[in-house]
């Protein structure tokens, strides 16, 4: 007999769905939560209406930033894409790196929400190589 494969599909809440992947969730605030797997860095996702915004927060940047540092950044965005990299100035004293992403909830899958975790770490990486270079 052929071994015929069939693709099937279901709907699930999103924080079951993570849980069974094997990320572990911690509720921060109303709608944001704290993911993360496996001693991956942590992603904040912030849930707002329609949308799923992502986060990663790469740490301070006050003691190497400087123009070149920022320009490279924004060279690296476009070896990161879908994700971006940019500085949270919230608290001036002390600016943060950070990765961000968002999808809309409506008709999103699970392969597009795995695609974001992974497309996040592969982005944080990248950026740890650049980095390097700045803390030695």
């Amino acid at each position: 007999m052929k071994d015929i494969q069939i693709r099937t599909a279901r709907e699930m809440n999103l924080f079951e769905f993570l849980i069974e992947k094997g990320f572990h969730i911690e509720e921060i605030d109303s709608n944001i939560f704290k993911v993360d797997r496996d001693g991956e860095i942590p992603v904040f996702i912030n849930l707002s209406n329609n949308n799923i915004f992502f986060l990663v927060d790469l740490g301070s940047i006050n003691d190497f930033a400087s123009e070149e540092l920022y320009f490279k950044l924004l060279d690296i965005n476009t070896e990161i894409l879908p994700v971006s990299v940019g500085v949270d100035s919230s608290n001036k004293d002390d600016k943060r790196l950070v990765l961000v992403e968002s999808r809309e909830t409506k008709n999103l899958d699970d392969n597009e929400l795995l695609s974001v975790f992974d497309a996040l770490e592969i982005a944080a990486d990248k950026i740890e190589i650049l980095l390097s270079t700045y803390l030695t």
